[in-house]
């Protein structure tokens, strides 16, 4: 298990979230992410919804992870929101050639709990993914009851938020076990 703190960009300040936290827990074939938000009381979470693939979830609160091996241009991004709706794509190179990626096994995305600050558990299946040891960039777009946006992630690359930047995937996933 590791735990990673997201940063702030620094043209997108919070107004009154105060950090942003992922525990990343590998699970098997997986993995197990808790995303968790410092003044989450100050945080917009959209209504629940089933549990569904769903676009445009980066327009409001949402957590993501950004894959990709080490060498390929191809990478892949994972979106997930507190109302539990999800979403999953591959992109051939940098913002190029994006669909939709068929998953054998949907993510299973729980709305957070108050008391620990979680905003999102989620369980990911990785089998679908290329083998072997992975690039990592964890990110997540908070909006705020009163409108702030700010954009949190591993690290940020120069000009305007860009989570797709491969500058930003600066962690390290281990192979699955047994892969």
């Amino acid at each position: 298990m590791a735990t990673y703190g997201l940063v702030s960009h620094p043209d997108t300040p919070p107004a009154a979230v105060r950090g942003v936290t992922v525990e990343v827990r590998p699970d098997g074939g997986g993995l197990r992410l808790e995303f968790v938000v410092a003044g989450k009381d100050a945080v917009r979470i959209p209504d629940p919804t089933p549990a569904t693939r769903a676009d445009g979830l980066w327009k409001t609160t949402c957590c993501e992870l950004f894959l990709a091996a080490a060498g390929s241009d191809a990478y892949f991004e994972f979106n997930y929101a507190p109302s539990t709706q999800w979403a999953a794509y591959r992109f051939d190179s940098y913002r190029t050639g994006g669909c939709d990626l068929p998953l054998s096994i949907e993510p299973q995305v729980v709305r957070g709990t108050t008391p620990a600050n979680a905003l999102v558990t989620v369980d990911q299946d990785l089998s679908d993914l290329p083998a072997g040891q992975l690039q990592m960039n964890l990110s997540a777009v908070i909006e705020e009851t009163d409108g702030t946006k700010s954009y949190w992630a591993l690290a940020h690359a120069r000009g305007a938020p860009d989570f797709h930047n491969r500058d930003c995937f600066i962690a390290t996933l281990p192979a699955p076990t047994g892969a």
